[in-house]
């Protein structure tokens, strides 16, 4: 990497199954290996001597995030996007990431030895050529980091579900204080309803449908096809929804005695077909807020000691 005096430059990174997010930016967590560079991807990266599509669609769910190198190539991408952002092609980086709340104390040293893996990184993104060294790696839990600056809305008891593709994830949150004894992971993300929708579809109506359509059903609620197809799509989710209300029940859920907050992609879910009391009910609908909350957490403990950095 050629010599640089700049300050090394925060990024934070959320490696969801269904989406990467940064606190600019959102695309699909796809890669697809080319022998050539692809001619109709959005986004290409080229390393290692390979050619790669990214964000063509959404990654398989797998429980272990360095079980391939597919999340360090969708790293790549996301810092290019937010190096692009600040005209830069070239920094040393410090990367503000995490994993599911319950998976934290688990993964947390094999995710940052994955990510630094290869310290200097040089590749290119969209034509254009990277010089990036990942200077540090902060690690915090996934979905508690986007409500760490609002914890004194949490009044009273509080339960945080965090809706993302691949995961459920559930905290305890009283009186601005998260209970560590009760988080919970399940794999009950909203792919599990993008599967049974199309189930459903290709055994009432013997239609594969595409799954943008699905998606644009799940997210809005209407698309612009056969009415058929937009109420089994609607029928599957309300069945979702039906059956998360379910498991948080499963862990004590009880409307008289606590509010809930929904956030994560799987928020809009519940906004669409949930039947839920606005009155203890708290929609976050910020898909980039626990990006955004790596960000806030991983500058105010660098500032803590004392390392010089730019965001």
């Amino acid at each position: 990497m050629t010599e640089t005096k700049r300050n090394p430059i925060l990024i934070a990174i959320d490696h969801g199954y269904g989406n990467v997010k940064t606190p600019n930016y959102i695309f699909p967590a796809g890669i697809t290996e080319y022998k050539d560079e692809p001619a109709m991807a959005t986004d290409t990266l080229r390393w290692a001597g390979r050619w790669y599509a990214i964000g063509d669609a959404h990654k398989e769910f797998i429980a272990d995030k360095t079980a391939d190198e597919d999340y360090l190539k969708l790293t790549m991408a996301a810092i290019a996007k937010e190096l692009l952002r600040r005209g830069l092609t070239e920094a040393p980086v410090y990367l503000a990431v995490g994993l599911p709340l319950t998976w934290v104390g688990q993964q947390k040293d094999s995710f940052i030895r994955y990510l630094t893996q290869v310290r200097n990184l040089e590749y290119t993104f969209n034509g254009r050529d990277f010089a990036v060294e990942i200077v540090g790696v902060e690690m915090y839990a996934q979905g508690f980091a986007a409500v760490a600056d609002r914890l004194k809305e949490f009044a009273g008891v509080n339960m945080l579900c965090d809706i993302g593709n691949g995961t459920m994830n559930i905290m305890y949150i009283n009186n601005g204080r998260p209970i560590s004894g009760q988080c919970y992971t399940e794999k009950f993300g909203t792919h599990q309803c993008m599967l049974a929708a199309r189930e459903a579809l290709m055994r009432t109506l013997h239609l594969k449908v595409d799954d943008s359509i699905i998606e644009q059903v799940l997210r809005t609620g209407a698309s612009d096809v056969d009415e058929k197809v937009v109420s089994i799509i609607k029928e599957t989710a309300t069945d979702y929804v039906a059956g998360i209300m379910r498991s948080l029940r499963e862990h004590e859920y009880n409307p008289m005695l606590m509010k809930l907050w929904f956030m994560g992609g799987g928020a809009c879910l519940i906004q669409h077909f949930g039947q839920v009391d606005p009155q203890r009910v708290v929609i976050l609908d910020d898909i980039k807020a626990t990006a955004k909350g790596y960000q806030r957490l991983a500058a105010k403990a660098l500032r803590k000691r004392g390392v010089i950095f730019e965001e």
